[in-house]
């Protein structure tokens, strides 16, 4: 009898990707379900991406991760987005269909949701205030809004950025929206019930960095989260949980969105206490 030694592939591609840890979890999950899929990391650069993409179609890929500086350029290569995808403008997984078409996800806003709901803090009729406008911001603000949250403020230095962030959410869904400029220490809007630093501020080998905020405008009915994961307890948090705040750290954000990309690629549900553990070994925690 013939064993079949192939085995399914998904992967990361960006630049630079040395040091990221989503591979490390999808593998932990694939070995515990006895899948033989492997999670490559690959290194694009940003003129290589269009033969990238040629590759993921040549070798049969199940789907990719894109981080920096693809997640917008990869538009052009999808045949159909999510919603919010759509809205947000960008996309951090692709999963490769049977009949050939690729399909486009934004996956770090839903796990940044599913993180506030593990912690059961509810989105619904909160006002929201968002530090930066990037990509990860772009997506946790389209999440939230659509996750009913009431209003989201956005402060960022970049005004361009700020604004179209803003003019997105308001436009497209039920919630309110406005930017504030981020003018030397950024002041938390009066009446905010969650704060995100959704900024790569205080992100290893910068760990010990923290967003310039007026942490006065900080208090204990306030929900204080980071999207940074490493270090896991970061100095944003740790001055905000002095004021008294609750806190929520970046390591749900990164598990439940990786979770969501097993789902995607295999059709199979996530064991996420598996994937959970591996990371926190991988951080110490």
């Amino acid at each position: 009898m013939a064993v079949n030694y192939r085995a399914e592939l998904v992967g990361v591609l960006g630049d630079p990707v040395e040091g990221n840890p989503t591979g490390v979890m999808e593998e932990a999950g694939f070995a515990y379900a006895a899948l033989n899929w492997r999670y490559i990391t690959v290194k694009v650069l940003p003129g290589a991406l269009d033969d990238a993409m040629a590759g993921v179609r040549a070798f049969n890929m199940r789907g990719v991760n894109l981080t920096m500086p693809h997640k917008i350029n990869v538009l052009k290569h999808l045949d159909e987005l999510s919603e919010a995808a759509r809205l947000i403008g960008a996309v951090n997984t692709v999963v490769c269909r049977p009949d050939g078409t690729l399909f486009g996800e934004n996956t770090d806003g839903k796990g940044f949701v599913q993180s506030l709901r593990d912690a059961a803090i509810a989105l619904e009729g909160r006002s929201v205030c968002l530090l930066g406008a990037g990509g990860a911001a772009r997506s946790i603000g389209v999440e939230c809004a659509l996750a009913g949250a009431r209003y989201i403020t956005v402060i960022n230095r970049n005004a361009a950025r700020g604004k179209a962030l803003a003019q997105v959410i308001g436009a497209n869904t039920r919630a309110g929206a406005a930017y504030i400029p981020w003018e030397g220490r950024a002041r938390i809007p009066e009446g905010t019930d969650i704060l995100i630093n959704a900024t790569c501020v205080g992100l290893h080998p910068h760990g010990d960095e923290c967003p310039d905020v007026d942490f006065d405008g900080i208090d204990a009915h306030m929900t204080v989260c980071d999207v940074v994961f490493n270090p896991v307890e970061t100095p944003f948090l740790a001055r905000a949980a002095k004021r008294g705040a609750r806190t929520v750290d970046g390591l749900g954000m990164l598990v439940n969105q990786g979770c969501i990309n097993y789902e995607l690629w295999t059709g199979e549900k996530a064991p996420r206490d598996i994937m959970y553990t591996k990371l926190k070994s991988e951080f110490g925690v």
